[in-house]
């Protein structure tokens, strides 16, 4: 590799960090919020604890689903940025905006009437009433939550990625004090235990959207795009565009948050030790899996941009400088992981044959994070590409196709050999995410024929 490659890759690595390392700091905002309701929840009783963790088994499979419907903005605009083409993009956040509101009334729906499947879920009456007392107070910041994705997207696709990150912080400073005045009925306030929480949470998402509609009015970083001076009508055309986007990579969201989903209700009747050690395991891969998943945002971006400038080569300079990154920092996390995994799992708790079996999987959750950083890597890229149909194929064949069938027939039954448990299926989720990375980049391989044959 000449001196002048290694350059550019330097610099190309260069750009990703400063666009990756204020979404990371936004995603550890977003895990301290959750982190923030599971705590205050748990301090008032156990009911209200299940409740929260129960109601977000409904809530999050609809707001990312629907989240993913306008993942589509973010290559959009930076395509346009990259071009020249300002003057375009407020007409496309305007459809943004309108197409959040198109699916802002189906999923308020689905969140006031999911509770109708509690009875069917054996749920007793008080844990059911706290659930449906909070997916319904949730539910009215479902609007405010996807404008401020809209608004997100579009000030990601111009490559500033900061405000992401104040206003992450602005919410969990927001989400701690409503917290506490809802949730245990302070100044003057019913104590409203879960049912609170869902209300504190409607009000951040309200407070975020509200401080990043006034950052990007007022910055001077956004004058070239006069967003809010142009305004424009429902263009079916336009909306129809952002739905082909964007419908593929939120049936992808959703299959891959329903599939782990569907792990942890077929491990639960195995027993407290192995279902408590699978999620020790799964919510540490969870934690580290925010770099790869910031470096994909990063990607996107880069990739629509250099396309908008009509420059191929570096759109596939900036595809292989994050995968090389990426790697690197899995092979940093990995090896942590490895060497750590006893202490990790005595963090989590005190129950000896916990974190003994909880170490063993940690191991899988080791080698689990370089397939997974290809992948969602890859899959960034594929975004800014504009690609994200096969992004929905390639997910729903790997995970549902590969994964979770292996990781049932190895878990659960004597197919292959005994039923391994928790193990077989993180041997699954191995397989679906390796499948996954080798598929992943067998696209990009082929779309960069494409372009260079152009």
């Amino acid at each position: 590799m000449s001196y002048s490659r290694i350059l550019a890759y330097v610099g190309e690595i260069r750009h990703l960090i400063r666009l990756a390392l204020p979404i990371l700091l936004a995603q550890v905002a977003q895990i301290a919020m959750t982190f923030v309701d599971t705590l205050m929840a748990g301090q008032v009783s156990a009911v209200d604890l299940a409740a929260v963790s129960i109601a977000s088994s409904f809530w999050l499979p609809i707001i990312l689903f629907s989240q993913g419907l306008l993942m589509a903005v973010t290559p959009m605009v930076a395509q346009l940025n990259g071009a020249r083409r300002a003057g375009d993009i407020p007409a496309l956040i305007s459809q943004g905006l309108w197409l959040s509101l198109l699916i802002s009334p189906p999923a308020l729906l689905l969140l006031y009437l999911s509770p109708w499947l509690l009875p069917w879920m054996e749920v007793d009456a008080a844990l059911a009433d706290k659930t449906a007392g909070y997916l319904h107070a949730i539910a009215w910041g479902l609007p405010a939550y996807l404008i401020y994705q809209v608004l997100r997207n579009y000030t990601e696709g111009l490559s500033f990625t900061a405000p992401t990150m104040f206003i992450g912080f602005i919410g969990l400073l927001v989400n701690i004090p409503a917290n506490y005045v809802l949730i245990y009925g302070k100044l003057g306030l019913p104590a409203l235990g879960a049912v609170g929480c869902g209300v504190a949470s409607a009000i951040v998402f309200w407070a975020m959207a509200l401080a990043m509609w006034l950052f990007v009015r007022r910055s001077p970083r956004y004058d070239h795009c006069r967003l809010f001076q142009q305004w424009t009508r429902p263009q079916w055309s336009t909306l129809r565009r952002l739905i082909q986007l964007g419908l593929p990579l939120g049936l992808a969201t959703f299959c891959e948050v329903t599939m782990f989903a569907l792990i942890a209700i077929l491990l639960a009747s195995l027993g407290a030790e192995l279902v408590a050690s699978h999620q020790i395991a799964l919510n540490f891969s969870s934690l580290v899996f925010m770099l790869p998943l910031s470096l994909g945002f990063a990607a996107s971006i880069r990739v629509g941009h250099a396309l908008g400038e009509e420059e191929p080569t570096r759109a596939r300079l900036a595809t292989l400088a994050t995968l090389i990154l990426g790697l690197f920092l899995a092979l940093l996390t990995a090896t942590l992981t490895w060497q750590g995994r006893h202490w990790i799992a005595s963090r989590y708790t005190d129950d000896a044959m916990v974190i003994a079996l909880a170490a063993h999987l940690l191991i899988f959750a080791a080698i689990y994070q370089f397939s997974d950083t290809v992948q969602v890597v890859c899959s960034g890229a594929l975004r800014g590409y504009k690609d994200t149909k096969m992004i929905f194929v390639i997910t729903m064949a790997a995970y549902w196709g590969v994964g979770l069938p292996l990781g049932v027939v190895l878990g659960m039954t004597d197919w292959l050999r005994p039923a391994m448990g928790p193990e077989g299926f993180w041997i699954g989720l191995i397989s679906g995410l390796t499948c996954s990375a080798l598929l992943f980049s067998w696209r990009l391989k082929v779309i960069f024929n494409k372009y260079s044959e152009l």
